[in-house]
């Protein structure tokens, strides 16, 4: 199973969106363990969508079509609007 998911930053106003087989030690990863990366210079995070595919190619293709403009909009207007 493969978690596409999308983390919030409300202190910066900033979204991360990733896609991993473990979200609970990814998450402690962007927002606890990390020492190095973009995400540690916009803690603390909190998940505000996951979306679950049996197939990592499934998975991959959601984060993608998530990280173009039509989809960030979406998370700007669809999640986070309403968080």
């Amino acid at each position: 199973m493969y978690t596409v998911y999308i983390l919030y930053s409300n202190k910066f106003d900033k979204i991360y969106i990733g896609c991993t087989s473990n979200l609970d030690a990814r998450f402690k990863s962007h927002n606890e363990f990390g020492i190095k990366g973009w995400t540690i210079k916009f803690r603390p995070w909190e998940i505000v969508h996951t979306q679950e595919f049996d197939s990592k190619r499934e998975a991959l293709d959601r984060e993608k079509q998530l990280k173009g403009g039509k989809g960030r909009k979406w998370i700007r207007n669809e999640i986070i609007a309403k968080h």
